[in-house]
């Protein structure tokens, strides 16, 4: 099995950026334990601040990829873009947040990407993506 783990915007700052949200873990340190603990299963990673860069690797890596765990950060609530990419290819994808996006500001409560993904993992820290590749492994 074939993952990859696509993160968008200050996604990159994890470990430093809002601990009291985010948590003091880098998100490569947890990345290394992830692919430790499922040395069976390749996991791929990608970050980027640019939409139009977290598109394009939806485009390539949706054909060839056994799933797609995808954090899109603050472009969850504004990009048709990134959810038309999702429709265009065939992994299935799984949204994960780190925070709980219900329990914050209100424009948070909203995504645009959800509805075009097989399942949707909010508050619970990192381990959200364990839980999505989990998801992914059942299927």
């Amino acid at each position: 099995m074939k993952l990859i783990i696509i993160n968008g915007p200050n996604l990159n700052l994890l470990g430093t950026r809002q601990t009291s949200i985010y948590g003091n873990e880098f998100f490569e340190d947890y990345l290394k334990k992830l692919q430790e603990k499922y040395p069976q299963i390749v996991i791929d990673y990608f970050q980027s601040n640019i939409e139009g860069e977290l598109i394009t690797k939806i485009q390539e890596v949706g054909f060839s990829h056994d799933g797609i765990i995808l954090n899109p950060g603050g472009y969850t609530h504004t990009s048709v873009a990134i959810a038309d990419s999702i429709l265009a290819v065939n992994a299935p994808v799984i949204e994960v947040h780190i925070s709980n996006i219900f329990a914050r500001e209100e424009y948070r409560h909203h995504s645009l990407i959800a509805p075009y993904c097989t399942g949707l993992i909010t508050g619970f820290g990192l381990k959200g993506y364990e839980l999505a590749l989990k998801s992914l492994l059942m299927e």
